[in-house]
């Protein structure tokens, strides 16, 4: 897995994340956020075009993060999965709780989720 990160000039971060996101990996995305989400208000889009698995850890850093974003008055929002990566939110539950947009444009814009 290749974790990368690309500031904004409004301070939004794009997390770009490639590869398996599995109990393996999953720490570097936890880190990764963690460094983000220390900012205040952070704004965070997770852009998940190039996730080809993701098992349950890679999961909690979504619902962890989401959480830490939002207590700091921020938000956390899931970009671009594909179509397996995007159903499987859905059945565990987590859309809508975690905003999931189709592409990192339309969540750096904060369109409607669809």
């Amino acid at each position: 897995m290749h974790v990368s990160v690309i500031g904004n000039p409004d301070d939004t971060v794009v997390v770009t994340v490639r590869g398996n996101l599995d109990l393996d990996t999953a720490p570097v995305l936890r880190t990764t956020m963690d460094q983000v989400l220390e900012r205040p208000h952070p704004r965070v889009v997770v852009d998940l075009s190039g996730v080809d698995f993701c098992d349950s850890t890679g999961l909690s850093a979504f619902v962890l993060g989401h959480q830490r974003a939002a207590a700091s008055g921020g938000w956390v929002r899931l970009a671009a999965p594909g179509e397996w990566l995007h159903g499987l939110l859905r059945t565990v539950g987590l859309v809508p709780t975690l905003a999931v947009y189709p592409s990192v444009a339309d969540a750096l814009a904060g369109t409607p989720p669809g």
